[in-house]
């Protein structure tokens, strides 16, 4: 089967790419900050698991909002880096690719921690599977990490640590700004995982 996985260079997606090894690596430039970034390190990660590695470039700036673009969120905002309906955005566009492709499985790699967003949930995943299983093509949409954490998706992939610290997590530049809820996540993670005191 013919597998993609949307890659955004987080250590989410990394571990993701590693444990399932998907022929396809998909990195969406949406007009997010650290889009350069993002799009360098999955392909340092595609290169090194020796995944095809296709860009899409589609500046959706004017319809985001929050730490993404340096601005204000939204008043029902669940958080700081919110982007109104992201994760859909995301994946439609790399269902547009990926029929092109022939691809009959896009991966995403929502984790547990992400269910406070609606579009990181199990019940979002399985309408947009049914969704995208509906129209032509029948490509299926799986987020095989969505019940691990962040900590027990690293652990369980076995990723090694020179992948993993490629990483960049963070929603306010191309350089890790070090305060944001990325760059907190993946401190908080490393610490878990006991990589520093």
């Amino acid at each position: 089967m013919n597998k993609a996985i949307l890659l955004s260079g987080g250590m989410d997606s990394i571990s993701l790419a590693y444990w399932k090894r998907p022929s396809i690596a998909i990195t969406v430039d949406y007009g997010q900050l650290p889009a350069q970034t993002e799009i360098r390190i999955s392909k340092i990660i595609a290169d090194a698991l020796n995944m095809e590695h296709q860009v899409i470039k589609i500046d959706c700036s004017n319809l985001g909002s929050g730490d993404l673009l340096n601005q204000q969120s939204l008043d029902i905002s669940p958080s700081p880096e919110w982007w109104p309906y992201r994760n859909q955005l995301l994946i439609t566009f790399a269902l547009m690719k990926g029929i092109k492709l022939g691809v009959e499985e896009i991966m995403v790699a929502s984790v547990k921690s992400d269910g406070f967003h609606k579009d990181g949930t199990s019940q979002f995943y399985e309408l947009i599977n049914n969704l995208s299983a509906y129209q032509e093509g029948h490509i299926s949409i799986t987020a095989p990490c969505i019940d691990l954490t962040t900590a027990e998706l690293i652990s369980r992939s076995g990723v090694p640590e020179d992948l993993l610290f490629w990483a960049h997590s963070c929603h306010k530049s191309n350089i890790a700004c070090g305060d944001c809820r990325g760059c907190n996540k993946y401190a908080q993670v490393i610490k878990e995982l006991s990589y520093v005191e």
